[in-house]
């Protein structure tokens, strides 16, 4: 299951979203050194990473697991409805759709 965000400037949103992460405008998503973004909630915390990809007037994200751990639909669903809500809450005004892929994409890694 994968996020696709339209938006004119992909790379702009990515960089807004760390930004917003890093001023604690957004509390419940943290980023790590690969700049991948966890929930972060102490109950989802690490369960899965939202991982980014740049398309041409797209910004991806695709999910990655724990190691040895199967994903759930439980978790890939609250990763990717709490982002989606997250990014209709902060930044409505530099997306034009959100779309979730209802099984695991290419660009998953679970």
């Amino acid at each position: 299951m994968a996020l696709f965000v339209d938006t004119p400037r992909p790379q702009d949103l990515l960089d807004a979203i760390y930004k917003a992460i890093d001023n604690k405008t957004i509390q419940t998503w943290e980023y790590d050194k690969d700049r991948d973004l966890t929930h972060s909630p102490d109950q989802w915390k690490n369960k899965a990473w939202m991982h980014p990809t740049i398309k041409a007037s797209q910004l991806q994200f695709g999910l990655l697991g724990q190691k040895n751990i199967v994903m759930s639909k439980l978790i890939y669903a609250v990763y990717h409805g709490r982002f989606a809500e997250m990014l209709l809450n902060h930044f409505d005004d530099k997306i034009t759709n959100i779309t979730a892929s209802a099984s695991k994409h290419s660009s998953d890694s679970f």
